[in-house]
């Protein structure tokens, strides 16, 4: 088995507690609200606007050992960056306010999993980020795309509000053959270790993002409240 195929085997649990996350299930069946679309936005925009900080930090706290690895930090971090400029647009198209997500904080949740991932890269193992990687980018492909459609449907909301769901899936899809085609060159246990644990971290702290977002009220419970 390869390192990747063990890792997803291994981070089968956490993989599977994120996607029974009740506003997941929900976007999945085209459950959504124009309020939980602008929340999820809103709490996406912190963490991807970090994301090729984040892989520069990692890059350069690797060991010489692995500086073999560099090249394909680079190669990431020029193919995220603007990925943050897409959610600000995403806000805007869809009624949102991009200058106040700007300017405000994100959740505890989302600061907390930030956090974690520079606290990982400087106090821990820097590929623990390649852990976030995996979760982020395997959500993307696993959930995003599939979700769009049904959530556009849901709001009837124009193109222009879902480029980062649909441009960061499908590019999330290369990724991942990229993504496993370089963990599996990993030879040493602590190195794969760091990685795994990272993904069983991540999982957890990205699926609190979730639970954090308001869920769609249902059409009954609309109806009661105007009464």
């Amino acid at each position: 088995m390869s390192f990747h195929d063990r890792l997803l085997a291994d981070t089968t649990p956490e993989r599977a507690a994120l996607y029974a996350v009740p506003i997941i299930a929900d976007a999945m069946r085209g459950l959504v609200s124009v309020p939980s679309y602008l929340a999820f936005l809103t709490e996406a925009w912190p963490h991807v606007s970090h994301t090729v900080p984040l892989m520069r930090a990692c890059r350069d706290a690797l060991p010489a050992r692995l500086a073999w690895m560099r090249p394909a930090f680079d190669e990431y971090v020029e193919e995220e960056i603007g990925h943050d400029a897409w959610i600000l647009d995403d806000l805007r198209v869809a009624g949102g306010d991009p200058a106040g997500v700007r300017a405000g904080r994100p959740a505890p949740a989302t600061e907390l999993m930030i956090a974690y991932a520079y606290d990982g890269i400087a106090r821990g193992h820097p590929l623990s980020f390649l852990g976030m990687v995996h979760v982020l980018e395997g959500t993307s492909v696993a959930l995003a795309l599939a979700a769009a459609d049904r959530i556009q449907l849901g709001l009837g909301l124009p193109d222009g509000a879902f480029r980062y769901l649909r441009s960061h899936g499908t590019l999330d899809v290369e990724h991942t053959s990229h993504y496993a085609e370089l963990v599996d060159r990993l030879d040493e246990e602590g190195d794969r270790e760091a990685v795994g644990q990272g993904a069983r971290m991540f999982y957890r702290l990205y699926a609190d993002v979730f639970r954090g977002l308001p869920r769609p009220v249902p059409a009954a419970a609309d109806e009661r409240e105007a009464a």
